[in-house]
């Protein structure tokens, strides 16, 4: 299902979008909230500068407001629609699933900010 060289792949599992044989976190937890956001400077198999410019991954930030409206919106449908809800349990429900999902959605934001950037080279060495 999910292969290697694949951009889901390194999105999912937040190893290098360009040799994807490292994890780009020094802590591969996202429930590890004091690490959440600690990343090694460059990939020690191909090189890979991860932060491209200075503040780099200031773009995420609207990756993950994508990703967080999408995330509520999915949790109103099934609260809502789904389970025939009140309108007050539905946007309850939409609160605790950001603030449960939080961790792993900022980390798949800077997952994919960096993976519109750098492709997949499965020749490196």
């Amino acid at each position: 299902m999910l292969k290697k060289g694949s951009k889901l792949y390194s999105i999912l599992t937040g190893t290098c979008p360009k040799c994807q044989n490292e994890s780009m976190y020094m802590d591969k937890n996202p429930l590890h909230l004091n690490k959440i956001l600690k990343m090694h400077d460059n990939c020690s198999h191909c090189g890979l500068k991860y932060q491209i410019e200075p503040s780099f991954f200031y773009g995420a930030m609207y990756v993950s407001y994508g990703l967080n409206v999408a995330v509520g919106i999915a949790a109103f449908i099934i609260s809502f629609i789904i389970f025939s809800s009140s309108l007050k349990v539905a946007f309850i429900t939409i609160i605790v699933t950001l603030i449960v999902l939080f961790p792993f959605v900022l980390r798949w934001s800077r997952n994919i900010y960096i993976n519109m950037f750098v492709s997949y080279q499965p020749k490196l060495k």
